[in-house]
């Protein structure tokens, strides 16, 4: 049996959604051990001038508890 936790995150990137979100999961594995799913909750843009300069992303990561 095992036990996990949820934890939520915010991650920006100035390329793109997806490298918001792999810059998250891989700063929280920096952390967090026994990272095993995200679950993307949100995602915003900021924009300037008309054109978008960050994109952003809250992520709910679950994580397995060590015994």
């Amino acid at each position: 049996m095992s036990v996990a936790k949820v934890t939520e995150i915010s991650s920006t990137s100035t390329k793109s959604f997806e490298d918001a979100i792999q810059q998250g999961l891989s700063r929280a594995g920096k952390t967090l051990r026994n990272v095993r799913s995200a679950w993307v909750k949100e995602q915003h843009v900021r924009v300037t001038d008309g054109r978008i300069t960050e994109y952003q992303v809250n992520m709910m990561v679950t994580f397995v508890l060590d015994d």
